[in-house]
């Protein structure tokens, strides 16, 4: 299935802006689930690629001069695999998943939610923890922000796929199973604009398997990689630091559509 994106984001400042630089990971990489046939970031200023720890494509883009708009726009056509069952697989030690990070911590309660569905290791245990948090934590848009752990969306009792990833995450490594947070996006037939998407994955059995708990899928079938990594920071479309520009305001439209 290919599958056409246009990813824009549009930044706006109260004052003039300079002197930033951003860190951006909007590059899809061909693997067994995907290829792509085409791609290309466009950001103002110079811009320098490598890789990151994980293996993500990271684009670093200064700016050094003054401005109050900045638009950074990712386009381009994947073919992915529709059958695909498995999430992909890379060289990284799957141990690596293991680490703790501020956004994937638990607290007791949520160890003994885990514990409760998951008496026994088990894809089809966890499977139920899927359904169990959605049913716990229902998706409602703009309910948290970037900033929010695990253990506050799961406080709250809603959130968003980064909230739905990051609980399931920090869970599965209470549990001693290695799980991870993937970014990119999602197809959904009749729809034109979708937000950038995260789901969780993690090793069993010899495998990664993809858990996307907000939409209850559980393989990529639907899905195309961006990044890997071990919560949404290690993940993020764009960071970046400025001097100036007073306050900033950010929109952004993702349209992933057939081709």
């Amino acid at each position: 299935m290919k599958l056409m994106i246009n990813h824009q984001t549009h930044y706006q400042y109260t004052e003039n802006a300079k002197n930033s630089i951003q860190y951006i990971k909007m590059t899809p990489q061909s693997n067994a689930h995907q290829q792509v046939l085409s791609w290309a970031v466009s950001v103002p200023g110079k811009t320098q690629s490598q890789f990151d720890s994980f293996q993500n494509v990271w684009l670093t883009s200064t700016q050094r001069y003054t401005y109050q708009n900045l638009t950074i726009m990712a386009q381009g056509i994947v073919e992915i695999n529709p059958q695909s069952m498995y999430a992909i697989e890379t060289d990284l030690n799957p141990l690596l998943f293991l680490q703790l990070t501020p956004s994937t911590l638990c607290n007791v309660e949520m160890k003994a939610f885990a514990a409760h569905y998951v008496p026994q290791i088990s894809y089809q245990n966890l499977q139920r923890l899927s359904e169990a948090l959605l049913a716990h934590m229902p998706y409602i848009s703009y309910s948290t922000v970037v900033n929010t752990t695990a253990i506050e969306a799961f406080e709250h009792q809603q959130g968003v796929c980064q909230d739905h990833s990051h609980v399931f995450i920090a869970m599965c490594k209470s549990l001693g199973i290695p799980a991870r947070y993937a970014s990119g996006y999602l197809y959904v037939p009749d729809s034109s604009h979708l937000a950038s998407h995260a789901w969780a994955e993690f090793y069993l059995d010899g495998f990664w398997h993809s858990f996307d708990i907000s939409n209850q899928l559980y393989t990529p079938s639907s899905h195309i990689y961006v990044a890997i990594g071990r919560d949404y920071w290690d993940v993020a479309p764009v960071r970046g630091i400025r001097e100036k520009g007073g306050i900033e305001s950010m929109s952004s439209i993702v349209q992933v559509l057939p081709c």
